[in-house]
């Protein structure tokens, strides 16, 4: 199987005054395709790991960390060095985003918010935008702003906008932490059903055990220690 992802030895500090945050990745690999959950409580490193792999924070360093979208060999280190346009002109082309709360504009239709990323990656596709639109239930929301709609209908909306532009790399963030238990697995078990019928690996972030166990999805775990000065979590892949 085609190696989407491979990672080692991936480490970054965040400080804050006195207090430092260090995460450490011994290593993982995740194949075309797949869908794995990045499980820990709140503070564990999770979101940081999002960062650096939706090439919104720079690494400290890494053995390796490489990429391999659409048959290309992209060197995540290197685009830091590359500047701004590398790692923007990469994100749009290859990775798409699930935010908490759909994370949609609110000046834009649901229309416009479900195209967007299509339209920066240089490849608007009006028809995809309304087959992803029926296929998630919002269609007819279509040209409603996201005010008018659920909580639930906009992470809907948000699952369409990660899709759009075909991205073989889907990252979630706690994606359904605001929505009540019911709706929470409806919505997680319609993101990874969505990602493999478009053949797009998904790396969720969460804190639901139970969510991750009843999904089958391989786990990422966070171990953490904290000491007066800050603070060291390791994410290991739990599968062998």
């Amino acid at each position: 199987m085609t190696h989407l992802l491979e990672v080692s030895r991936l480490h970054v500090t965040r400080r804050a005054g006195a207090y430092a945050f260090r995460l450490e990745v011994p290593g993982f690999v995740l194949p075309a395709g797949a869908a794995i959950a990045l499980l820990g409580k709140s503070g564990s490193g999770k979101s940081t790991l999002l960062d650096l792999l939706a090439l919104a924070l720079p690494p400290d360093g890494a053995e390796r960390f490489a990429f391999h979208p659409h048959g290309e060999a992209i060197d995540l280190l290197a685009t830091w060095r590359g500047g701004a346009a590398v790692q923007d002109r990469t994100r749009a082309r290859h990775i798409g985003y699930v935010l908490q709360t759909g994370g949609l504009l609110p000046f834009l239709t649901v229309r416009r918010n479900i195209a967007l990323p299509a339209e920066i990656a240089g490849r608007p596709d009006p028809a995809r935008v309304e087959a992803l639109a029926a296929r998630l239930g919002v269609a007819h929301h279509l040209d409603r702003m996201p005010h008018a709609l659920s909580v639930g209908e906009r992470q809907r909306v948000a699952i369409a906008r990660a899709l759009v532009h075909q991205p073989p790399l889907v990252l979630a963030d706690e994606p359904t932490s605001a929505l009540d238990p019911a709706l929470a697995q409806e919505v997680m078990a319609l993101l990874l059903a969505e990602t493999q019928a478009e053949g797009a690996a998904l790396i969720v972030a969460t804190h639901d055990h139970d969510a991750a166990e009843r999904l089958r999805l391989p786990v990422i775990a966070f171990d953490i220690t904290r000491g007066e000065g800050g603070a060291v979590a390791v994410a290991r892949p739990t599968w062998t």
